[in-house]
């Protein structure tokens, strides 16, 4: 299967350092010296789409812009780039969020993408009035997707549940496509979600031997639902022409982690009730020394900022062959970010895609026939 990417929006503000903001921290973590304006965001989804981004995921919570109100006014700037909407199932009825697929279906070109967030912080979840616990989330996150899914299919839906109920439900009009279901976790209440309705499952970006395990737990699981299941992976990237000139920008960025800041954010981070926010604390222990966890990947911005930690660094084919490798597990969907995240949709347009390209591996979007290229040929050796 040919490679999928997806950009990031910024909907929390974007900077020349990392901004930080995500699970176990504050509103007022977010923010940088690039205001989330629609003209600022306009600017990162059309360089994507430009550059053969499929699609952009926005973040969700407190911290950030709403998802689907930016998403809506993004869709009348751009003209094929999906956007990749997270939003939590315990704030929106099933019915509703249904609906509002279909309508975004219907005036975007069907060009919405779902990704479905239990939510991983109960104080968060509190302050928007959900006091559910971590484990009836995800059961809640359960029967919200099998009433949207009965609902898109056409049908009249009755359905009781432990946490919701709808009667005669119906959607006047079905979203066309039928938007696809991304969504990640890694306890165990979230890999039985996961494996019987996602259609992609995501995971943070661990190391390769990591991943694997992931990847073989999610298609075991899926197996015994009698399904199969798509797997993405949510990573930061610095590449550059070389090595040297990628690590010398991650050791820029690092330098930028004041010791309160850092101090600060783990304090933070170690209260998460993810999961997945554990595995990325894990991989850095909120040290600055043995942040390369694995060849090119940089534990680094794990230090400020929630959520997705890690970052791909180093020279464009360097970056190609680590996305190779990933690939070769079993991912088939890379969503990734950089800061600031209009010169590094550039950086890796420009650098990674082509090389990524001239293996076979990918293709424009807008231009399925191979496109020529001037990038350096070591790349090759992936093929083999």
């Amino acid at each position: 299967m040919a490679l999928t990417f997806h950009w990031f929006l910024p909907t929390y503000g974007d900077s020349r350092h990392v901004v930080g903001g995500g699970h176990g921290l504050p509103a007022a973590a977010a923010g940088g010296q690039r205001p989330a304006t629609l003209g600022y965001l306009t600017q990162v989804a059309r360089a994507a789409e430009e550059l053969g981004f499929t699609g952009a995921l926005t973040p969700t919570g407190a911290w950030c812009e709403d998802a689907w109100l930016t998403t809506a006014m993004l869709a009348r700037e751009t003209e094929r780039l999906k956007f990749l909407v997270a939003f939590r199932p315990g704030l929106v009825a099933p019915t509703l969020a249904a609906q509002m697929a279909t309508t975004f279906q219907r005036h975007s070109g069907g060009r919405l993408l779902l990704n479905v967030v239990t939510g991983g912080e109960s104080h968060e979840q509190r302050a928007y009035g959900d006091f559910l616990d971590k484990d009836a989330r995800y059961a809640r996150t359960g029967e919200f997707l099998e009433i949207v899914r009965a609902l898109w299919q056409g049908g009249t839906v009755d359905f009781t549940g432990d946490h919701l109920r709808v009667e005669q439900a119906r959607l006047g009009r079905l979203p066309d496509p039928v938007p696809e279901i991304y969504f990640g976790g890694s306890s165990p209440a979230a890999g039985d979600v996961a494996a019987r309705h996602s259609d992609v499952y995501l995971t943070w970006g661990e190391p390769p031997a990591q991943v694997a395990e992931k990847i073989a737990w999610i298609r075991r699981l899926a197996g015994r639902a009698g399904r199969t299941v798509r797997f993405g992976i949510r990573l930061h990237v610095i590449t550059r022409d070389t090595a040297d000139q990628a690590w010398a920008e991650a050791r820029r960025l690092l330098d930028g982690f004041a010791p309160e800041t850092v101090q600060a954010v783990q304090a933070g981070l170690a209260r998460s009730e993810s999961e997945g926010q554990r595995r990325m604390l894990a991989l850095h222990g909120g040290g600055r020394d043995g942040l390369e966890v694995a060849p090119n990947l940089w534990a680094g911005i794990g230090l400020v900022r929630g959520g997705a930690g890690t970052a791909l660094v180093g020279s464009h084919a360097e970056v190609a062959e680590r996305i190779t490798e990933y690939h070769r597990l079993g991912i088939d969907e890379f969503i990734l970010s950089g800061h600031p995240h209009v010169e590094e949709t550039y950086w890796f347009g420009e650098g990674v895609l082509p090389l990524l390209a001239d293996a076979g591996l990918w293709t424009h979007p807008a231009h399925p026939e191979p496109q020529p290229t001037t990038a350096p040929v070591p790349f090759a050796a992936l093929t083999r």
